[in-house]
C-alpha cells in the first residue's frame, strides 16, 4: 500500500478514536498544557480553534502571558499565517470550519499548539491531508527556532505514524495525562 494509502487508513481509525475520546471529556488536558507554557512566556503561541472532536487549547490560550495568534488558511498548497486573537475577538468562519479573527495583527510564532489525527512517540503526527503544519513548520524553522508541541487525548496514540519526505516533526507531544517522552 502507498503512503497516501495507509495515511488515509490511518486517518479513518484515528478520526474515530479521536470522538472517543472527545466524547469521555479532556479532565485537566488544558490545564496541564498552560503549565507546560509557562517556559514560553513573553514569546508569540500560536493555539488554534477546535473543529470537529479536537481537544480544545483556549483555556491555556487564554492564560498565555504574551501574544497569541491562531491560523489562517490563506489558499490551498501555501504556509499557514497567523492571526492575533484574545478571548473575546470578534470571530468569522474559515476554511475547513475553524473560527478565524475578524482583524487584527499578523504574527510569527515561536511557539506552536498543534492539532491533530494522531501521533507517534517519533514526534510525527497525522493532520488531515493539505500539509499546511508541514510547510509552515518548515518555512518559520528556516526562519528560527520554534517549538512545536502536538497537543491531543491519549487514545490518539499509534504505534507508527505513515510519513513522507516532507512530514516535519513535533518538538513535543501532550495529552490530558501530561507530556509524554519521545523517542528520536
Amino acid at each position: 500500500m502507498t503512503v497516501a494509502g495507509l495515511k488515509a487508513e490511518a486517518r479513518r481509525a484515528a478520526g474515530a478514536a479521536r470522538a472517543l475520546a472527545h466524547k469521555a471529556g479532556q479532565g485537566q488536558a488544558a490545564e496541564l498544557l498552560a503549565d507546560w507554557l509557562v517556559p514560553h512566556r513573553g514569546r508569540v503561541l500560536s493555539g488554534y480553534m477546535p473543529i470537529r472532536s479536537e481537544i480544545d487549547p483556549r483555556p491555556a490560550m487564554a492564560a498565555h502571558d504574551g501574544p497569541v495568534c491562531v491560523p489562517v488558511i490563506l489558499a490551498p498548497g501555501e504556509p499557514l499565517r497567523f492571526r492575533e486573537w484574545s478571548p473575546g475577538a470578534a470571530m468569522v468562519e474559515g476554511p475547513f470550519g475553524a473560527r478565524v479573527p475578524e482583524e487584527g495583527a499578523w504574527l510569527e510564532p515561536e511557539v506552536l499548539i498543534v492539532p491533530l489525527l494522531a501521533f507517534d512517540r517519533r514526534g510525527f503526527r497525522l493532520g488531515y491531508g493539505g500539509g499546511f503544519y508541514d510547510r509552515t513548520l518548515e518555512r518559520l524553522r528556516a526562519r528560527h527556532p520554534v517549538t512545536a508541541v502536538g497537543f491531543a487525548f491519549t487514545a490518539q496514540e499509534l504505534p507508527e505514524v505513515p510519513i513522507d519526505p516532507t512530514d516535519q516533526p513535533l518538538d513535543a507531544i501532550l495529552t490530558e495525562i501530561g507530556p509524554l517522552p519521545l523517542r528520536r
